[in-house]
């Protein structure tokens, strides 16, 4: 019996407490586990379809635009990822969902600490992918020269080095159809919003609310994965109590792209522990 996801997804607008518009869409909105998945930088909610479709049927699962991303709002910023957390907080009150399984990739997944830690009766539980809740000592100096480099040079001078790290050399060679998709995305953002995003990014800290949570909380990372390597993720989990962490063997920094049914797999076993 087919148990994936077939219903045509639900989508809209949501205004946020300061005025801005985020694109949002439920896939199978009548499933009883609800799901909330948030994108890596320079994607859109389209980044969770693949996992989306390997998901069992009774998950209602809610993917956002984050703010200066895809059709949401666009701005010069400054951005922070709690502002990006109240986002999806609004969304999720504007959809009357009290919780979720809330789960984040890279971008997404600092976005999704600091939903853990300010939102956390939002939280069911909690999946962090190929993500850290600290660059380190460096990060805004080197956020801020990714960023500068799109504004100076264009986002195509940077779409090598991006697909060196988000896929593997075996994917990148096997499926040119979804790299040439996600590059697409990436070259479709506003450059100003991708800067303020970078410079987001270099700025957060989210270690603190770790040790405070609750809720059974995930987290995967790639073997291979040079943007948040595995040592980032053993520290959040050293931080978070009953954390367990999974590495993927042979994986870089788009796991959700390069393996949606393992991460599907583990979404759902997610929510069998809640």
């Amino acid at each position: 019996m087919d148990t994936t996801i077939n219903e045509t997804p639900h989508e809209g607008m949501a205004q946020t407490r300061d005025g801005a518009e985020i694109a949002w869409r439920i896939a199978n909105p009548a499933g009883t586990t609800r799901i909330a998945l948030i994108h890596s930088l320079a994607m859109n909610g389209a980044f969770w379809d693949r996992v989306i479709a390997c998901l069992p049927a009774d998950a209602a699962v809610l993917t956002i635009d984050c703010r200066g991303h895809g059709r949401s709002t666009k701005s010069e910023g400054p951005f922070t990822v709690e502002q990006f957390a109240d986002d999806l907080a609004d969304v999720m009150a504007h959809l009357s969902w009290q919780d979720a399984i809330v789960a984040g990739a890279s971008m997404g997944g600092c976005v999704a600490l600091a939903f853990a830690t300010h939102h956390a009766d939002r939280v069911s539980a909690l999946g962090l992918l190929d993500t850290t809740a600290w660059y380190g000592e460096g990060a805004p100096e080197a956020w801020e020269e990714r960023g500068m480099k799109a504004v100076n040079e264009g986002l195509a001078a940077l779409v090598g080095f991006q697909k060196s790290r988000w896929f593997s050399p075996a994917f990148l060679e096997s499926h040119p159809d979804i790299v040439d998709s996600a590059v697409a995305v990436f070259m479709a953002n506003d450059v100003p919003s991708y800067l303020a995003t970078c410079r987001m990014l270099g700025a957060a800290d989210l270690r603190e609310g770790m040790p405070q949570f609750d809720f059974p909380t995930l987290i995967l990372v790639g073997e291979h994965d040079y943007a948040t390597p595995p040592a980032m993720a053993q520290a959040m989990a050293d931080a978070i109590p009953g954390a367990t962490m999974e590495i993927l063997p042979d994986m870089r920094h788009f796991t959700p792209l390069e393996a949606p049914e393992v991460i599907a797999d583990a979404l759902t076993g997610l929510g069998q522990r809640i």
